[in-house]
């Protein structure tokens, strides 16, 4: 049986993972704060309720492990912009005091999700790893910092890593209610409901939206690769196909059937981007990933 640790193993995509993990036999430790407020029952699995601030308890949480999904992390882009310090203290910190933990614990190899958000807004352009990197959000700037911890780790220590450079995941199990929640769980549940969505600028804004389906199995394939190759790599996990805020909205009404959703526009907010696609080509390289789901089958699955 292999034995894993999976920081935030109690949120979204965590909770994902982990029942990925259960499937095939593996043994999974969680350490969770629970502060992304998620719903149901935890999956089967020992769930230890802490902080990944905490070195120490880090450190136990890792004993037997032989490796470590690190998904813990405030992605509230409200929250980053209110109070970047507190926001920093996990995203950054709570990384090193992770990456930290796996090297003393004789270099087990951390997968760790970064962010899209590391390139800011580089137009309508793909996104690949090879760009330079120009965060503008506080989010951003601190995936990037977690980026570079890891790869020093590495040149000094030999500490594998791999840091997956997420897009808009989306997908079952999504909170709307959360501040954590995507814009697809927010529409699913308006149109729902029967209330209006309410689009932050112009809604011409575009994503590289991908199901978590897709984002469990690079997860999955990025500590298989460190397996064979006990390197620090970089890897964007995405689709490489872009959609605006309207035309999903207006997917998912044709998807649904019946009228039209209602739209409300409200102000842009500050740090937002204006278009976000990524490149698949490392993906495919690296992980041995195709661009995965596409928005409307992903759509077609959470509506069914």
């Amino acid at each position: 049986m292999t034995h894993w640790l999976v920081t935030g193993g109690a949120g979204f995509i965590g909770a994902h993972l982990v029942q990925a993990l259960l499937a095939r036999g593996d043994d999974v430790v969680i350490l969770d704060d629970l502060s992304a407020n998620r719903t149901g029952p935890l999956p089967e699995a020992r769930l230890v309720t802490g902080s990944v601030l905490d070195a120490s308890l880090v450190r136990d949480c890792l004993e037997g492990a032989c490796g470590v999904f690190h998904l813990a992390a405030n992605v509230s882009v409200e929250a980053c912009l209110r109070d970047p310090l507190a926001t920093h203290q996990v995203n950054q910190t709570g990384t090193l005091t992770v990456l930290e933990a796996a090297r003393k614990a004789g270099n087990r190899p951390v997968v760790m999700t970064s962010s899209a958000a590391v390139y800011g807004d580089q137009g309508d352009r793909p996104c690949a790893e090879d760009m330079a990197p120009a965060p503008i959000s506080p989010y951003g700037v601190d995936k990037l910092a977690c980026e570079h911890h890891a790869r020093a780790l590495h040149g000094i220590h030999g500490l594998p890593s791999a840091a997956l450079r997420l897009f808009n995941v989306y997908g079952p199990g999504q909170d709307p209610r959360s501040p954590y929640a995507g814009v697809v769980a927010r529409f699913l549940d308006n149109r729902r409901a029967g209330r209006p969505h309410l689009i932050h600028g112009d809604g011409l804004q575009t994503r590289d939206f991908v199901e978590v389906g897709d984002v469990v199995a690079a997860l999955l394939a990025a500590q298989d690769r460190l397996s064979r190759a006990p390197q620090a790599v970089v890897s964007n996990v995405c689709t490489g196909r872009s959609i605006s805020l309207l035309d999903l909205a207006a997917t998912l009404d044709d998807l649904n059937g019946g009228a039209p959703t209602p739209i409300e526009h409200g102000p842009a907010r500050a740090g937002d981007i204006r278009h976000s696609r990524g490149s698949t080509e490392r993906m495919e390289a690296l992980l041995g990933l195709r661009a995965g789901t596409s928005i409307s089958q992903g759509l077609a699955r959470l509506l069914a």
